[in-house]
């Protein structure tokens, strides 16, 4: 049973991801994968994407690895419940952004192996590529 997400299955990530965005016509995208531990294994940002990218594909990653859950569940989850999700927040530094646009990286068996974050589009957008990306390397998204 994998239990570590390797860097070439985090860089087929990304490629699966960039690849999907620009069959969509997106605008310019950054992709932050994280292990199960919350660091970063890979990223991409792409010409012309805008400043704060990275900081957002990661902190949309990083709350949905911590968690254990995608971050539009996430983000449900804080307009049910803000003050703990504001708490949650500053508790953390800064590195958690429930806003969609992430999806938890899961082995066959369903073990969680990281998360997958992208800016760059509407949380729908940065959502879709996220799957698209955690599909190409031959992983499940949750």
């Amino acid at each position: 049973m994998q239990k570590t997400l390797t860097l070439a299955q985090a860089q087929a990530i990304i490629e699966g991801a960039l690849a999907r965005s620009k069959v969509e016509k997106f605008k310019p995208m950054a992709i932050a994968v994280l292990d199960e531990s919350g660091n970063l294994k890979a990223f991409a940002r792409e010409d012309g994407a805008s400043m704060f990218r990275f900081e957002v594909a990661q902190a949309k990653a990083w709350g949905a690895v911590g968690m254990g859950a995608s971050s539009r569940t996430l983000a449900q989850r804080a307009k049910d419940n803000p003050n703990f999700f504001v708490s949650l927040a500053a508790t953390a530094s800064g590195k958690f952004l429930p806003q969609t646009g992430a999806v938890l990286i899961q082995s066959d068996t369903g073990f969680i192996l990281g998360a997958v974050g992208a800016s760059g589009g509407t949380g729908d957008e940065d959502e879709l590529i996220c799957m698209a990306g955690v599909e190409f390397a031959g992983l499940k998204y949750a």
